[in-house]
């Protein structure tokens, strides 16, 4: 319960903005039972940043791993997915990483590295999704293409998310998407694919068990 309710929480509001008091409000917990559970907002953010990298590390599994989808759409599907999510949330729920990653300067030293290790962990992911378009026999040149648009998409797919927070609607989101989507398709010589939202709708993975830090972020 308070694990669940700090990833809302801080998705919201962010780490600096959210005090121990808002989490122990939303869910009448003491502050006695917190502080049985953890020894500080740090460690507490901690866990947080864990638990939800092992969320969204599945939910990126779903989606990029599909059999008999083709790479950019496996990637589209995903998309589409986190837009439906933002807008049942009425676009007050961002990316929890994104969201620290905005405040990064008053964030405690030892988030740093795991931020960028769970980032470093999403890119991977995509890079290797596109480069199933080529099977067995990438090229030097197509492993590096791949690379960077995984990058390329991180990079710019975070600052959409922002953006369609502060507006409050998926324009970014959209428009960020079709020039992602043409701009792939280009560089790897195939047809884009319709941005389109997937037609059926998708069972959310189950979480997984809980890990250490480096296995919630790999």
């Amino acid at each position: 319960m308070l694990v669940r309710a700090g990833v809302e929480l801080l998705t919201e509001k962010g780490f600096s903005a959210t005090c121990v008091d808002d989490v122990l409000h939303a869910t009448g917990i003491s502050k006695g039972s917190f502080y049985y559970c953890f020894s500080s907002k740090e460690d507490f953010g901690q866990i947080l940043i864990e638990d939800y990298a092992r969320s969204f590390n599945a939910r990126l599994d779903l989606w990029l791993q599909e059999p008999d989808t083709a790479p950019l759409q496996r990637l589209l599907n995903f998309v589409h997915d986190v837009r439906a999510n933002m807008h049942h949330h009425g676009f007050r729920r961002g990316c929890l990483i994104g969201n620290l990653g905005q405040e990064i300067d008053m964030l405690p030293d030892s988030f740093h590295g795991l931020l960028l290790t769970i980032m470093h962990g999403w890119e991977k992911r995509v890079n290797a999704c596109l480069l199933t378009g080529f099977g067995t026999r990438a090229t030097s040149a197509q492993k590096r293409a791949c690379m960077q648009l995984a990058r390329y998409f991180w990079i710019g797919w975070e600052g959409a998310v922002l953006r369609a927070r502060m507006e409050h609607e998926p324009e970014p989101l959209d428009l960020f998407t079709t020039f992602y989507m043409a701009q792939a398709a280009a560089v790897l010589g195939v047809k884009p694919p319709a941005c389109q939202p997937p037609a059926i709708p998708r069972v959310s993975p189950a979480q997984p068990a809980p890990a250490q830090t480096a296995q919630a972020a790999n």
